[in-house]
């Protein structure tokens, strides 16, 4: 009985260990996103999620309004495709239903753009590691040769 723990416990801890190595070292600096965010705005707030998978991380944005009824706005996919770092967005609302696929094409100073010139609105995705309990998003695009840019000033919130 004892061997049988004792080998069932060196087998979990081998796939934990292969769980948490899974992560490519390309997707550890994003893991500054990790964890549950806010912003409020006008008409409530939004909230991000964020936790690690083997592929990389995922996410859930939600809107929750003044009376503090929530709807789920869209979930996120960090993660490796081929030799590229992809932001795959799968939208719930109406009129941004649907998943797409947003490629990181820099990263400096601790700001990620990801970018998909061929979808609607938007065309950019932007991360900014602002400290640790402050994140800057945004998302910006061309609508009819007009750019437009909101912003999202988030703050780390505890659950």
């Amino acid at each position: 009985m004892k061997k049988s723990f004792s080998l069932a416990l060196i087998a979990l801890g081998l796939c934990i260990g292969q769980l948490a190595a899974a992560q490519t070292p390309a997707l550890k600096q994003f893991n500054f996103m990790l964890g549950y965010w806010q912003t409020k705005t006008p008409k409530g707030k939004i909230t991000e999620n964020w936790q690690t998978t083997p592929e990389g991380l995922t996410g859930k944005s939600y809107r929750h309004d003044l009376k503090g009824d929530s709807t789920m706005m869209e979930s996120v996919e960090l993660k490796k495709a081929g030799n590229d770092i992809v932001f795959v967005v799968t939208g719930m609302e109406k009129d941004n239903e649907g998943t797409t696929s947003f490629k990181l094409v820099s990263s400096a100073k601790n700001r990620f753009v990801f970018e998909n010139k061929a979808h609607d609105f938007p065309q950019r995705i932007v991360y900014e590691n602002q400290g640790k309990d402050k994140l800057l998003a945004w998302i910006e695009g061309s609508v009819s040769g007009k750019l437009i840019k909101s912003e999202f000033n988030y703050k780390r919130k505890k659950y």
